[in-house]
């Protein structure tokens, strides 16, 4: 899964246009992604909130563009109003980051006949996450809370197959506990859904390299890899070229991911 993101301050790649997300977007196809995620609002800690208006402003464009790449696309957002725009316009995949829990967004989510959805887990907002990260077991908190959501889904009629877990890595959790969370995506694949993860460029890379943001690559790869190793299916990049070459190799090298 391709990152496109179509905001001023991500935080490692924000300041795109829809014109120049687009050609983003076309780049990270030629270099292998087979899943672009577009995001209009910034999920980093202590991102401003950004208004329906805008995020739809910032999106939309960049979304219309891409439905002619030919593969399938993700909105990134946690508001109904984005979600349902984007799914009128012929979006796949629903990635929020609130794993819809905002007022009408699993009603949305159930309406539409075929989408998939990812849920990921976050602790806190994004203002606040990073400011003390507390569990008493991080892995069966996030665990907990996945099957939580993944219940409400199936019970709202959203088909199993329809969805995916994210254990939101950088999400309210500190460095040490997001590295459980490598060897704990097992407990993700009991609950019987894909595990997408999202390592790439964050902190907590830099915390174990030294490296700033735009020097995580190195970084990124590896943890991709370990999260592949760990069972994950989807593994969302900003650097897709050097992450899919790592995992031509590591093929190649006959290793596999470990069992659930």
């Amino acid at each position: 899964m391709g990152i496109v993101n179509v905001t001023p301050d991500s935080f490692s790649d924000g300041g795109r246009g829809a014109a120049e997300a687009l050609a983003h977007a076309e780049r990270l196809l030629r270099e292998g992604a087979e899943i672009l995620d577009i995001g209009g609002e910034s999920s980093r800690p202590g991102a401003p909130a950004v208004s329906v208006e805008d995020e739809l402003a910032r999106v939309l464009p960049v979304l219309r563009g891409a439905l002619a790449l030919g593969v399938p696309l993700s909105v990134d957002t946690c508001k109904p109003e984005v979600m349902r725009a984007a799914l009128d316009l012929g979006a796949d995949i629903v990635n929020d980051i609130r794993a819809l829990q905002e007022p009408g967004a699993l009603a949305l989510v159930a309406a539409h006949p075929r989408c998939g959805v990812c849920l990921m887990h976050m602790q806190g907002e994004p203002r606040s996450m990073q400011a003390a990260p507390h569990y008493q077991d991080v892995v069966t908190e996030v665990a907990d809370f996945l099957r939580e959501r993944a219940d409400a889904c199936r019970a709202a009629g959203i088909a199993a197959a329809r969805l995916t877990l994210d254990p939101g890595i950088g999400f309210g959790k500190t460095v040490e506990q997001n590295f459980a969370l490598l060897p704990g995506q097992h407990a993700l694949l009991a609950l019987g859904y894909p595990v997408l993860a999202g390592w790439s460029r964050k902190s907590s890379i830099g915390a174990v390299t030294g490296r700033p943001v735009g020097e995580r690559v190195h970084g990124s790869v590896a943890a991709a890899l370990a999260a592949v190793q760990h069972g994950a299916r989807v593994i969302r990049v900003h650097d897709v070229a050097a992450t899919v070459d790592a995992l031509a190799v590591w093929r190649a090298a006959g290793l596999s991911p470990t069992e659930a």
